[in-house]
């Protein structure tokens, strides 16, 4: 049978591997206007702009619920209960569901998702808005919670299928829906003076947007005939658990397909006779199949899990568990209350990631561990300044949380721009999927941290004689 795409689909067997210019970090001296304008030009052609178009809207309204809430937490929760519970019940179903998903999700097709995601993110927004009580607000957030953490999962995966320019222009949309979901709650609360209900009741219609980049602007041709997976195998044993074809579901495990060292494996169809398919064979092939992702999953740990694991660790905690804390007098802040400087904070950090997350046609990152330690750095100093307090004025702490902004953006795309680069062919969809439970897992990990450290250094600040953290 011929499983080659339709000729008018995207191929990304056929694309040809994109320049890369190999920079230790932003900034180095052999970095030149001449190199990054010849880079963006070659980076872009042949780029098909519906695969770039509905790439972006998938990354910016996927993620922008998310931060959304982030920047509603103070106002969802109060002074007196720390932003961190908001965060554990955005992150910890988007945690769950990443770590448990990529073994079963491949059985859904990628059309019934982003339904799926759509009503799952509406529903939980307007509970958020309407809800009178903190954990039916709380509930709704973990609904908006498992919506994104599917919706990255198959995202991410979905660029298998679409060549070597989805994955930054995901990446971009991701940095833009911290960006517009941070600027829009500050527009639509603090300067027109919109009720948080009625915001974050508007705000819950945003997701029909992906049904329109879906449906309306991608092309579909990859996900109904396009290549995809060679099967999986367990050491010399190819495992095909007989799926449909139907997008992720059909090509999870694919017949032949030519792997990226070159070499051809041949397909070997597990078929049953109706006697023969019983329930024990069918859970003998799903263990096999979990044996096989874990031993991927182990060969991505270090290279790529850890250092975004890292990365999220450090930037989360500063924003949930140091930045409600890193106040000054109000007279020598540029805000009206206290309240406003925390979304003022994630505002300013989301553009750092919008600017970082958007970086690749310009720059490429190898190095992984390099900034995401610079990242761990910016937590000590910070948790430093909110004890000892020795930043002269606000505006130094909004240029550390740009820089933030930026480590944190650089870390992840170009996370999933290497892995793109260098995971074999055959196992690129899974793979990509797999490693979003790292961002994830590091959030969940630093709100736990946030629940302890923001009070901490709250009352380290009220013993001194400074409460402002009291007043927001």
């Amino acid at each position: 049978m011929d499983h080659s795409p339709p000729a008018n689909a995207t191929n990304p067997r056929r694309q040809s591997p994109l320049p890369s210019i190999r920079l230790p970090l932003p900034g180095s001296p052999s970095s030149s206007l001449a190199v990054y304008k010849a880079r963006f030009n070659a980076f872009f052609v042949g780029a098909d702009p519906r695969v770039c178009a509905a790439f972006w809207l998938f990354g910016l309204i996927n993620n922008v619920l998310y931060v959304i809430i982030l920047s509603a937490a103070l106002d969802l929760v109060g002074s007196s209960l720390p932003k961190a519970i908001v965060l554990l019940a955005d992150v910890v179903p988007s945690f769950l569901t990443k770590l448990v998903a990529p073994h079963f999700v491949h059985l859904i097709s990628y059309r019934m998702r982003i339904i799926i995601l759509v009503a799952l993110s509406f529903t939980g927004m307007q509970l958020v808005a309407w809800a009178d009580s903190l954990p039916e607000r709380l509930f709704g957030v973990v609904l908006a919670s498992v919506s994104s953490g599917l919706g990255e999962l198959s995202f991410l995966s979905m660029t298998h299928f679409y060549g070597p320019f989805a994955v930054p222009f995901w990446s971009s949309g991701t940095g833009g829906a911290g960006l517009v979901g941070a600027g829009l709650y500050v527009f639509a609360t603090s300067w027109i003076g919109f009720s948080v209900r009625g915001s974050l009741m508007a705000f819950g219609f945003l997701p029909a947007i992906m049904l329109v980049a879906f449906f309306g602007i991608l092309p579909l041709g990859p996900l109904r005939g396009g290549n995809g997976y060679e099967p999986l195998r367990d050491g010399d044993e190819v495992i095909d658990p007989d799926l449909e074809d139907d997008g992720a579901a059909g090509r999870l495990l694919a017949p032949l397909r030519r792997s990226a060292s070159g070499h051809t494996f041949p397909a070997v169809s597990v078929s049953y006779t109706a006697g023969e398919k019983t329930f024990a064979s069918q859970v003998d092939v799903a263990w096999r199949g979990f044996r096989t992702n874990f031993r991927k999953i182990q060969h991505l740990f270090l290279p790529y899990m850890v250092p975004l694991l890292l990365v999220y660790i450090a930037e989360y905690t500063i924003n949930l568990g140091v930045a409600p804390t890193l106040l000054f007098p109000l007279a020598s802040m540029p805000f009206k209350n206290y309240r406003d400087a925390y979304p003022m904070y994630n505002t300013i950090y989301q553009t750092g990631v919008f600017i970082s997350r958007s970086s690749t046609p310009f720059v490429r990152v190898h190095g992984l561990y390099a900034p995401a330690l610079l990242q761990v750095a910016n937590l000590v100093l910070l948790v430093l300044h909110s004890q000892y307090n020795f930043f002269p004025n606000i505006w130094i702490v909004f240029v550390v949380v740009f820089w933030e902004g930026l480590l944190g953006g650089l870390v992840y795309v170009n996370t999933f721009a290497e892995m793109t680069d260098n995971t074999p062919e055959d196992e690129r969809e899974f793979s990509l999927g797999a490693v979003t439970v790292s961002d994830s897992g590091g959030i969940c990990i630093a709100g736990f941290i946030s629940l302890w450290l923001e009070m901490y250094l709250c009352q380290w600040q009220v013993d001194r004689g400074r409460d402002y953290c009291r007043q927001a």
